[in-house]
């Protein structure tokens, strides 16, 4: 939690209202009440119809025992029960822990005992032993969750956390991420006014709509604060999206950098252009996007590019809707919030003149203090005045613009998703063949980055394949886009002064490869 002096200021200068996140579909504002919020294929759901069911699921949970401050991981994909399920449990005060749709058994299990979760709410029936003592709640009967709203208790506070989202994290499984309504209301309200959202915005949710990125930069939930409309994909691809943003005359939507790649192609390859002129904004985020890709969006796809820049711990920048190309292109943006503190550091956390790489150090009203029941790892990740390690290298403009450079942490980041290499190395570590092994960054022109795994065989024994690899990580329900993309088999690792594993030199015998 913030500090009593960080909190009462920032109540004092209006981040923080007192407002929690159930309100936003409130039918209380009635100019929404009727306007509709979602669109799930051929359903349409309006606010008031959103809102009466969250409350009835609400107190239908409420009857199976879930309480505030209780745990239950979410699992859902983009349908319109998610948002029934997460405003049901924001009115409870439960805390939803948002897990993502490729998540398999190791990561649910992880999730649901960590955080001794009540409940698991989900689409897939053969990940319910992974849940433990947890309720098995599958999405098709989320209907007969029902009960009467009049007994509801009391709401939560304002200062409560909301909910834990997953940390991209370099160390082993994801930390969890605690956000109170307070601190991710304000990120939300101020990313609509930033990004132009209005009543008359149409959303289409292209990525997982878990990911904090579509969540709230502006977001599914910034529509919802301003009363527009959420349309949502079940896949990214061309051939799914194209059609819904002509159909429901779509004005923003969010992709990651392969995703925005994929779709500049598509239309510059059509033949029968599709009918993208509703579009107005497509925002790029997850990954640092090439400068030659984000000057293809306006001649392209005809709209404006923003590029965003955050993180689900807090600190979130974007490039303005009337900054000029050089921002708009070569940036990845600028803070919220006056009051987000930016330190950009070198190695022994010494400032940086601006225009030089260093690590970036933040705080403010809507960035942690600390991961949920992580103490250790907290002494580590923040400083002793507060301020978060975010991992990344950037350098600073003199405008305050933020250009991202890479990551000092030793995290992969495939596409926009982000794998912690030693979560994949302890899972290779069991393998009988494998004596010991180091993953790390392969740059690619797609995605980004992938993974390359190398190993060391034990004595006597042949070295696992790539094939062999991925069967083994599926089986022990390791997450698709954690699988390693290469595997390079060596005789020992090369080692740093003190004796460790020089991840360094691993990733230049690639890039010499490469060559």
């Amino acid at each position: 939690m913030w500090p009593d002096d960080f909190a009462a200021r920032y109540r004092a200068r209006g981040y923080w209202t007192g407002q929690t996140l159930d309100h936003l579909v409130d039918p209380a504002r009635s100019s929404f009440a009727s306007r509709v919020a979602v669109v799930d294929g051929d359903r349409r759901i309006t606010y008031r119809q959103l809102f009466d069911r969250a409350q009835r699921l609400a107190a239908g949970l409420h009857a199976q025992g879930v309480r505030a401050g209780d745990r239950v991981v979410v699992q859902l994909p983009n349908v319109a029960e998610y948002f029934e399920v997460i405003f049901a449990l924001f009115r409870l005060g439960a805390l939803p822990v948002f897990a993502l749709p490729a998540h398999r058994s190791s990561e649910i299990g992880y999730f649901c005992s960590h955080t001794a979760a009540v409940a698991f709410i989900t689409e897939h029936a053969e990940l319910a032993p992974a849940a433990g003592d947890a309720r098995v709640i599958l999405v098709g009967d989320l209907a007969g969750v029902d009960g009467d709203p009049s007994v509801l208790p009391a709401g939560p506070q304002s200062s409560d956390v909301a909910f834990l989202q997953l940390s991209g994290g370099s160390t082993g499984l994801p930390k969890l991420i605690p956000r109170t309504h307070d601190d991710y209301l304000y990120s939300v309200r101020e990313s609509a006014t930033i990004c132009g959202l209005t009543p008359d915005s149409v959303y289409l949710t292209a990525l997982p709509v878990a990911h904090n990125f579509t969540m709230s930069s502006p977001g599914v939930l910034g529509v919802l604060h301003t009363g527009g409309r959420i349309v949502l994909a079940p896949r990214p691809d061309p051939a799914t999206v194209f059609p819904l943003i002509e159909r429901e005359r779509v004005t923003i939507t969010a992709v990651v950098p392969p995703l925005a790649h994929l779709w500049l192609d598509a239309v510059a390859g059509a033949a029968e252009k599709p009918d993208l002129s509703s579009l107005d904004v497509l925002q790029v985020g997850g990954a640092k996007l090439a400068d030659a890709v984000a000057a293809r969006v306006r001649p392209v796809l005809g709209c404006q590019l923003q590029q965003v820049f955050g993180m689900a711990e807090g600190l979130v920048n974007y490039t303005r809707l009337d900054d000029p190309d050089d921002v708009v292109l070569h940036t990845q943006g600028r803070p919220i919030s006056p009051d987000d503190e930016v330190l950009i550091v070198d190695d022994d956390d010494r400032p940086v003149p601006d225009g030089t790489v260093g690590h970036l150090l933040t705080r403010g009203p809507y960035t942690i203090r600390g991961y949920w029941n992580a103490e250790e790892h907290n002494r580590t990740a923040f400083t002793g005045e507060g301020f978060y390690r975010t991992g990344d290298l950037v350098r600073r403009r003199p405008d305050g613009y933020l250009v991202v450079e890479g990551r000092a942490k030793d995290q992969i980041n495939r596409g926009g998703e982000k794998i912690a290499a030693e979560e994949v190395e302890n899972h290779l570590l069991t393998h009988p063949a494998v004596h010991d092994v180091a993953v790390v960054a392969v740059p690619d022109p797609y995605l980004g980055e992938r993974t390359c795994a190398f190993v060391v065989a034990r004595d006597g024994t042949a070295a696992p394949k790539l094939s062999e690899v991925r069967t083994y990580l599926r089986e022990r329900g390791l997450a698709a886009y954690k699988i390693p993309d290469r595997v390079r088999v060596l005789d020992a690792f090369p080692v740093t002064g003190v004796g460790k594993v020089s991840r360094r030199e691993l990733r230049a015998a690639l890039r010499a490869t490469a060559s």
